[in-house]
């Protein structure tokens, strides 16, 4: 059976507009990230495909087309997409069975 994908950004980069000294992640896919730890057994059910920070991010464009790289983004089985962290959360409680987060 075909897993949803999940495309975060690696946790540990530089930003050559800021400099290329300061270190770097992504809150929100940090997010997404620990959401999945916390519940190992239904992260199991999603490929997790972490991306280098640098544009054109090849494996996000091959999935998700050039007009999509911002991350999280969360590739479902069977074909269509959400692309912010909004919808990467509410799909990992709707499909997957995560717990939802309160408000």
């Amino acid at each position: 059976m075909a897993k949803d994908t999940l495309y975060v950004l690696d946790t540990d980069w530089a930003d050559p507009v800021l400099g290329g000294e300061r270190r770097f992640y992504c809150k929100d896919c940090v997010t997404v990230e620990g959401l999945l730890s916390l519940f190992p057994e239904r992260a199991e059910r999603i490929e997790v495909v972490r991306v280098p920070w640098p544009r054109p991010r090849a494996a996000v464009i091959e999935r998700l087309g050039e007009a999509h790289q911002d991350l999280p983004a969360l590739a479902f089985a069977e074909g269509d997409f959400v692309g912010d962290v909004e919808g990467v959360l509410a799909a990992h409680h709707t499909r997957h069975g995560f717990p939802e987060r309160h408000p």
